[in-house]
């Protein structure tokens, strides 16, 4: 076992799923380190371990139950050599099943829901004595209670950060648990946002991504009490010393505002790449999950999307096997993926959820079914997500470079299309953003040079 000075307390923290929970875990540290504990990467030695977890699918669900299996073993095993470990279960899986958590594992001392986790303090001293559970959806806002990030601790996440400005979801989506899991839609005051940003780039963040359940539904209270939407908070961000690249994500397609997409075309910070979930290419289908958009409008966005910003590389979401989906209405899925051509996307076998309108729908999809056709549809997207990094090739990108890269010399970093690129370079640094002419496409990263002095920036996407 891990020996330390008996003073020194070890956090481990685990987060599961989604950019929020990075974010929501990234602060849980902040919180713990100033009741003493210092973050380690893993578990064993440690004096708190903390699995911050995901619901929006079952698997996700049965990894947190496999996980508290192991830990339940190495909490008896550093018992037995006298260090008294706790456990503590976080995010929507301990929003949605609560006390659950502890019936199914007992070596659970702590469940604390995702708006709940900044009362941890109070919650760790209550669970010494005993086992406690906190799921409530207070109405206080929790990022106020929140402390700031040390600059060290900011410099060690490296030049590129999250910062969730949206919580939450109206939408109401049927296979969702969001709604139920972070509550309704709740936006923070730009105030707020904009000293944590500043805080950041203070120390070294260059590239911020706005992050959200339903983040293009923002609408925080700006100065004077007037409400500012997405785009406008975007403008203040773009505003600050040091940052050079701004995202925002995860959006729906009905709030996609008339000066969000003019954003895409007037502000040079933020990057060419939008993530628009669709979910899948039947009306049919679209109506049953209550997505409250069909195709045709949704294709119709993007072309107003890229008549804005013709060189923006889309990426979306997809469901397969949803309740009553047909071989028909799959195929117009694929026939969808094919018409936009995304860059890249995520996919998934339909999970019932318990508690969404879905999971009570007849005409469950049989596994097998879903299993071929997520298969099919993979094969589709990793077409077109390969035919977007090959015309990369020959063309000179800015990389922001953002760690070491895999072999000596090499420093690893983002296009503006978030694609990885690793390039060899001796004169450039962490932090640097250089010109780079692409030389190569990997099955997962983009290989190339530092662009000479008479090497443009290419204008546009290659065909």
């Amino acid at each position: 076992m891990e020996t330390r000075p008996a003073t020194m307390k070890k956090v481990h923290i685990k987060s599961f799923g989604c950019q929020m929970n990075v974010y929501d875990g990234q602060r849980m540290a902040d919180i713990l380190s100033e009741q003493g504990y210092e973050e380690t990467a893993t578990p064993e030695g440690a004096d708190l371990i903390l699995l911050n977890t995901c619901h929006i699918r079952d698997r996700a669900v049965q990894k947190v139950y496999t996980e508290l299996g192991k830990l339940r073993d190495l909490k008896v095993a550093q018992k037995a050599n006298g260090q008294h470990t706790k456990i503590v279960v976080a995010g929507c899986v301990a929003q949605a099943e609560g006390a659950e958590i502890q019936r199914r594992q007992p070596a659970v001392d702590l469940v604390v829901g995702p708006q709940a986790y900044h009362r941890l303090p109070a919650l760790l001293a209550e669970a010494a004595s005993r086992r406690t559970v906190d799921t409530d959806l207070p109405i206080d806002d929790k990022f106020g209670h929140l402390p700031p990030p040390t600059p060290k601790a900011i410099r060690q996440r490296g030049i590129s950060a999250f910062v969730t400005v949206q919580e939450g979801c109206d939408k109401f989506c049927a296979f969702c648990v969001v709604p139920y899991t972070r509550g309704a839609e709740f936006s923070r005051p730009v105030a707020q946002i904009m000293t944590e940003i500043e805080r950041l780039a203070a120390s070294g963040v260059q590239d911020v991504t706005l992050i959200g359940q339903n983040v293009n539904a923002y609408h925080g209270e700006g100065p004077g009490g007037a409400v500012w939407g997405l785009a406008r908070l975007m403008q203040r961000v773009a505003e600050v010393p040091g940052i050079g690249r701004i995202r925002y994500t995860t959006s729906h397609p009905r709030d996609m505002a008339d000066d969000l997409i003019a954003a895409h075309r007037d502000l040079p910070q933020l990057m060419p790449f939008l993530h628009l979930p669709v979910q899948a290419g039947s009306d049919r289908i679209l109506a049953a999950m209550n997505r409250k958009h069909t195709a045709d409008e949704y294709r119709r966005l993007i072309e107003r999307i890229r008549a804005a910003r013709p060189d923006i590389a889309l990426s979306s979401d997809f469901i397969v096997g949803f309740p009553g989906e047909s071989d028909s209405d799959f195929e117009d899925t694929l026939r969808l993926v094919d018409e936009v051509g995304f860059a890249s996307s995520y996919s998934f076998k339909y999970s019932p959820r318990p508690g969404t309108p879905a999971a009570d729908l007849g005409e469950q999809v049989v596994p097998a079914v879903m299993s071929e056709r997520l298969l099919r549809l993979q094969e589709r997207i990793e077409h077109h997500r390969q035919a977007f990094n090959h015309a990369m090739v020959g063309r000179t990108v800015e990389v922001l470079l953002e760690r070491v890269g895999r072999h000596p010399g090499q420093l690893a970093g983002k296009t503006p299309y978030l694609q990885a690129v690793q390039i060899e370079t001796e004169s450039n640094q962490i932090g640097d953003r250089v010109q780079v002419v692409i030389e190569r496409a990997g099955s997962n990263s983009l290989f190339g040079r530092k662009a000479g002095p008479d090497e443009v920036p290419s204008k546009e996407l290659a065909a």
